[in-house]
């Protein structure tokens, strides 16, 4: 969602969804200012092994803003996302990418797996995906 739709979150999911209350509390525990990090939300989901799409719905539902994108696509100030696209994309790199593509497009649970499996940060497979000109879908909090 962009930054228009900022109080109006919630609206993405369904009227009668209520809270679970162990989540809505460490969501707000977490955030600060109505905001709360990628980074932060994962971290919630993982110490509450609940999936990342649930901390992102109680997000939404508190109408709070996600801020810096651990792929570095959103939540970064006035510039919205801070990746560059990469020089030179190494082949191993561009080769797990495109093997892991749905309709043209890597998905962010898909641009992590990679990250780990390589041994690099997520950053950097954003920045090769600015470079292949492929586009990251399916945030798995939900942002996108």
């Amino acid at each position: 969602m962009t930054h228009e739709d900022i109080g109006h979150f919630a609206k993405k999911h369904p009227q009668d969804r209520k809270p679970d209350p162990k989540i809505a509390e460490a969501v707000k525990q977490g955030a600060a200012n109505g905001e709360i990090s990628c980074a932060v939300a994962h971290k919630i989901a993982s110490d509450l092994n609940v999936l990342p799409k649930e901390v992102g719905f109680h997000i939404d539902y508190f109408e709070m803003q996600m801020v810096k994108c651990q792929l570095g696509l959103y939540g970064y100030g006035p510039r919205k996302g801070i990746v560059k696209p990469m020089e030179t994309v190494p082949e191993e790199l561009d080769r797990a990418i495109r093997d892991s593509l749905t309709d043209g497009r890597l998905f962010c649970k898909s641009a992590w797996d990679i990250a780990e499996r390589l041994g690099i940060g997520k950053m950097e497979v954003s920045s090769a995906c600015e470079a292949l000109n492929i586009r990251i879908s399916s945030c798995q909090l939900g942002a996108f």
